[in-house]
């Protein structure tokens, strides 16, 4: 069974920084685009960021210039790098990735997600 496995949240002060990790297990075949969501309390999830097996890579407005997207295909690992966090950045972080397994069709994957809380 494919999983998506994250980690790397935390509490973290204003300004600080924290890398999230997210690695994809199982029988994949292929994987196309990996990414991360947020959603805060009372809030719906929202993209954070994408990044394509190609390395395009795409970002929230809000979080331009501050987090960085990156992946290791050969370890089926996607992360993200995020500076300068701001309170407004605590939410709950879900990593996303469409994913093809052996003999089957790209189906699409979510984490279990990561507490990401950040102080003023």
């Amino acid at each position: 069974q494919v999983q998506l496995v994250e980690s790397g949240g935390g509490l973290v002060q204003a300004g600080g920084s924290l890398r999230l990790s997210c690695a994809a297990s199982g029988p994949i075949f292929r994987i196309n685009t990996m990414g991360w969501y947020r959603q805060a309390p009372g809030k719906q999830r929202e993209l954070v960021a994408t990044s394509t097996s190609g390395g395009d890579t795409n970002y929230a407005g809000s979080v331009w210039g501050r987090f960085t997207i990156s992946r290791d295909n050969a370890k089926n690992t996607v992360y993200l790098q995020m500076n300068s966090l701001k309170p407004e950045d605590t939410a709950v972080y879900y990593c996303n990735a469409d994913i093809r397994r052996p003999g089957s069709y790209f189906a699409n994957y979510w984490g279990q997600g990561t507490q990401v809380t950040v102080s003023s």
